[in-house]
């Protein structure tokens, strides 16, 4: 797949910048017993899915970021597919895409540091426009944001006037200023049945939206885009764990196939996941979604022992701490979405976080 990286999103060139928005000196990164000390009940959270090993070389990045982020005003957002480090270690709000938009627009501080992929990050510039949004490496993109355009959107209006269209919230927001509403996979039923028709274009997830269509009774045109970490898991792959355990529960993502989901436990987005995840005490539990969640998932919930048939997402791998550090230093990879875009795109976000309020 060839990643194009979006317009609105540039890395910056400033030169050297006064106070507040000035670049910082990179921090002495050695493991020194205080840093020890300080990252001692931060390494608590992780020691079941990070190696004491690595913990040298984690410690130091996690000690002065989270010393930056106070100095800086800023407030770090994790996906539920960043690494553990990440995910327990600095991020201050942590979830799926829905919980992510949702908490991004009632954040506080100066600046967002998206520990996600592009589309995340210009969802959080969209609902905080006067905030400084900060995406670590530009090339964090997304196979689903890549697969359709605004463009493809206005042809699919051309094809089906007055059919309304949502959109998956993984999008670009050239995307998102074409459509009525976005969703999530979290509320992508609700948002379907809220328009009110008889059908929809359902865009770009090809399997999410045959999910959709096996819960509700209105029509469903589909795009044929696929997340490029959650179409590789097959049903017969499932069929072999389970043969081999017949007690293991089986939890999927309605990214994954057809034939994946008829041989889950449970289908749901990674917030549910998460929850039916924690829920099975004494359990044995294999999560068909990108493996670095079934890691942050066990490093809490200790009881439950997690299979890991583990399919990486590369871009989301692309976030990194060092990268984290150096987007806090330097206050770059700044994401700038021009004013007429943001409107449209912002009223389709807008539109389905207020159907959840």
């Amino acid at each position: 797949m060839t990643l194009t990286v979006p317009a609105t999103m540039t890395a910056k060139a400033n030169g050297p910048e006064s106070g507040e928005n000035r670049i910082l000196p990179m921090p002495d990164l050695s493991y020194t017993p205080e840093v020890a000390a300080e990252t001692a009940h931060l390494y608590d959270r992780v020691k079941h899915v990070v190696p004491p090993v690595e913990w040298p070389f984690h410690a130091p990045y996690v000690a002065a970021i989270n010393r930056l982020k106070k100095e800086r005003d800023a407030v770090i957002l994790a996906h539920n597919y960043q690494t553990p480090e990440i995910y327990n270690c600095v991020a201050d709000v942590v979830g799926d895409s829905l919980q992510l938009a949702k908490l991004a627009a009632r954040s506080t501080a100066r600046i967002i540091v998206q520990g996600g992929v592009h589309f995340m990050a210009e969802t959080s510039k969209l609902l905080n426009p006067d905030k400084m949004v900060l995406i670590p490496d530009l090339k964090a993109g997304c196979s689903l944001a890549s697969s359709i355009t605004g463009a493809d959107i206005r042809r699919l209006r051309e094809a089906y006037p007055g059919v309304p269209v949502v959109a998956y919230v993984n999008t670009s927001a050239e995307v998102k200023a074409e459509v009525d509403i976005c969703c999530t996979s979290a509320n992508a039923v609700q948002v379907v049945e809220s328009l009110g028709v008889d059908r929809v274009l359902f865009v770009p997830d090809q399997y999410l939206a045959k999910y959709v269509a096996s819960k509700t009774k209105v029509q469903i045109i589909s795009w044929h885009g696929a997340c490029e970490v959650h179409e590789r898991f097959t049903g017969e792959e499932l069929r072999r764990y389970r043969e081999a355990d017949p007690s293991i529960r089986i939890i999927a993502h309605p990214e994954c196939p057809p034939d994946v989901i008829a041989e889950a436990d449970f289908t749901g987005s990674t917030a549910g996941m998460i929850d039916y995840a924690t829920a099975q005490k004494g359990g044995k539990v294999l999560l068909v979604t990108e493996c670095s969640m079934a890691d942050n998932v066990a490093a809490s919930a200790r009881d439950v022992e997690f299979v890991r048939p583990c399919n990486l997402c590369p871009h989301m791998k692309r976030i990194t701490l060092p990268k984290i550090l150096d987007s806090l230093l330097t206050l770059q990879h700044r994401v700038e979405i021009p004013e007429e875009l943001a409107v449209r795109a912002r009223r389709s976000v807008e539109r389905m976080i207020n159907l959840q309020n």
